[in-house]
């Protein structure tokens, strides 16, 4: 049920980013720009001011929400289809895993890391998405760490 949840959540956020690109894409073009950061900070030189390389940065990230969306839906589908065998079960639990793990990177490494660190969006009042990616990526290891563990056949 968490990885299905976590599928129905992925899969609002690209719908959402879908239906309503451009305010999101505001927030990519603040961050790559680094036009919200503090002035006159000593890295500015990593700005990106490229309008081609912003809807390129946010096509993949939309289309890596895309990706971990279908991989937890299917991922679910076949643990809902394998939940009486607990062999089956643990078998069928990779797609899901892959999924977990490809929102892991989105949210941890991208936003976290390249968006948070790299591009200084911790600076950014009007373009800081680090509490919402922190909130993800913690919900993601919580799931990881529940559905990694092997399940066991009940003993009578």
């Amino acid at each position: 049920m968490m990885v299905l949840a976590f599928a129905f959540y992925a899969s609002l956020v690209a719908l959402n980013n879908l239906i309503d690109y451009n305010s999101n894409f505001t927030l990519v073009t603040h961050v790559l720009t680094m036009d919200t950061t503090f002035p006159d900070n000593k890295v500015l030189w990593r700005a990106i001011q490229s309008p081609v390389i912003h809807h390129i940065v946010y096509g993949f990230i939309i289309a890596t929400e895309i990706i971990i969306a279908a991989l937890c839906w299917l991922g679910s589908f076949r643990l809902c289809r394998h939940i009486k065998n607990p062999a089956s079960f643990n078998d069928t639990k990779k797609l899901a895993i892959v999924g977990l793990t490809l929102g892991f990177l989105l949210w941890f490494t991208g936003f976290m890391t390249i968006g948070g660190e790299w591009f200084l969006m911790w600076q950014s009042e009007a373009a800081n998405a680090q509490q919402a990616a922190f909130r993800l990526v913690v919900i993601i290891g919580i799931t990881l760490i529940y559905l990694i563990h092997a399940d066991v056949e009940k003993q009578p």
